[in-house]
């Protein structure tokens, strides 16, 4: 193995932040063009930070839903975590989306908000959201003297207005560095803290281009490093152990787990570490969600297998542990590995260019279709009051993550499971080994966009 340039950063990120309740995450979901963060009328609602990518006049970016900022004024009991989420989104974003609802008009944790965003050295836009007639459109006056600039109305609920927001935003966005077409896998290496992260990288590079310590947590920043095997150039990415948000530290650690998860989003392959001599816990299974979440391709590592290499007992709990905990994930490939002993390292590695590749294949409509036909026949979908839910059509629209396009005459009679069932077909027919897949299910009619 060689090593070679490191890796390019990701795309340019827009943050979008504000108090409770006005409209953030529908922002989100249409912007990235699919409900992927909840939305209710409750207040506080989103909690974690949601992350997703968007495209607009031919420049991909990606978008972040925070939390909504709670408080009643800087200097008051809540100034701390104001500026935390408020400068977290200083910190990570390229552009900041100020959201306010025109029809409450503003109110004092608005302007206290605005007090940090005018320090902000990126462009930060004023979005007035709920604007959803003429009259409210008009209602911008008081908006001013927030000090940010001419506000852009828009009403996230029917899209109007989203358009003009992403013209004025992509003008000023850093463009994404172009794809190194060279590359054949980007692994990001993610994980819990003290799993033994940085250890497999260093192992991998065979040289100490990591910081290693007993202490968790010891790597703050993601770190790309290329290397070649087989001819093959694979970028790795050490990242910062991931914990629950609600036992995160402020500040670097904070920042850290941010940049962790852009890791997830800006790699094809993620590697999810857990420690083999431990049973699987619960922040294990939420990492492993949120790689799923991103549609990579995933393997499942279970590192320091040499500690536990002659107890057959531990080995076999282990293994059936895995199987439970990540069965919502069968097709995953899972390796065992040892930074210290080296074991199945150049294994991982080509399981990675693998995966890479599964997710860049493309099946032929005729193909796919006759698939679908057979598995219908042999499990049909249901029915909806009475009436049989039928697949029409199927096409593979993308590629990285595979994402299929079903036509059916009720898509919410198409239960979870039976979308798993098809996958499930999918996958024994034509692969896609390690790879997330998109069902996306469509009434006959409606247009593909």
């Amino acid at each position: 193995m060689t090593l070679a340039a490191p890796a390019k950063s990701g795309l340019p990120l827009v943050a979008i932040v504000g108090r409770p309740n006005v409209g953030k995450s529908s922002l989100f979901n249409r912007i990235v063009g699919r409900r992927q963060a909840i939305v209710e009328e409750e207040a506080g609602t989103t909690r974690d930070r949601h992350y997703g990518e968007a495209a607009w006049h031919g420049l991909t970016f990606a978008v972040v839903d925070t939390g909504g900022l709670m408080g009643e004024a800087v200097s008051g009991p809540y100034a701390t975590p104001i500026s935390e989420q408020v400068g977290q989104a200083l910190e990570e974003a390229d552009a900041i989306f100020f959201v306010l609802d025109v029809q409450t008009g503003v109110l004092p944790l608005d302007h206290d908000v605005a007090a940090l965003l005018r320090q902000a050295s990126q462009p930060v836009y004023l979005v007035l959201n709920k604007a959803d007639n003429a009259a409210l459109e008009a209602e911008t006056g008081e908006f001013f003297r927030l000090g940010l600039g001419e506000p852009q109305t828009v009403s996230a609920l029917h899209g109007l207005g989203v358009g003009d927001l992403l013209d004025r935003v992509v003008e000023r966005l850093p463009q994404a560095p172009a794809r190194d077409d060279t590359v054949s896998c980007r692994l990001a290496i993610v994980g819990r803290p003290n799993v033994g992260k940085s250890s497999l990288v260093n192992a991998m590079l065979q040289e100490e281009r990591m910081i290693v310590a007993a202490e968790p947590g010891t790597t703050r920043d993601a770190v790309d490093t290329a290397l070649e095997m087989d001819g093959k150039k694979i970028v790795l990415v050490d990242t910062a152990g991931i914990r629950r948000p609600g036992r995160l530290g402020r500040g670097v650690e904070r920042a850290a787990v941010t940049r962790a998860r852009r890791a997830i989003g800006r790699a094809d392959v993620v590697a999810v570490v857990l420690d083999a001599s431990q049973d699987i816990v619960a922040q294990d299974m939420h990492i492993l969600g949120a790689a799923l979440e991103a549609a990579r391709g995933l393997i499942l590592v279970l590192n320091k297998s040499d500690l536990i290499k002659d107890d057959a007992e531990v080995l076999d709990r282990r293994a059936r542990q895995l199987r439970w905990r990540a069965r919502f994930v069968p097709w995953a490939p899972a390796i065992w590995s040892s930074a210290l002993t080296r074991r199945n390292l150049e294994t991982l590695l080509r399981t990675a260019v693998t995966v890479a590749e599964e997710r860049r294949r493309r099946i032929p409509t005729g193909k796919l279709n006759a698939l679908l036909k057979r598995a219908t026949i042999e499990h049909p979908p249901g029915a909806v009051h009475g009436r049989a839910v039928k697949i029409f059509y199927a096409t593979q629209t993308g590629v990285e993550p595979p994402t299929f396009l079903l036509f059916v005459n009720y898509p919410d009679g198409v239960h979870f499971s039976y979308q798993r069932f098809l996958e499930r077909r999918i996958r024994s027919e034509f692969g896609f080994e390690g790879a997330a897949l998109r069902l996306i299910l469509r009434k006959r009619g409606e247009p593909n966009g």
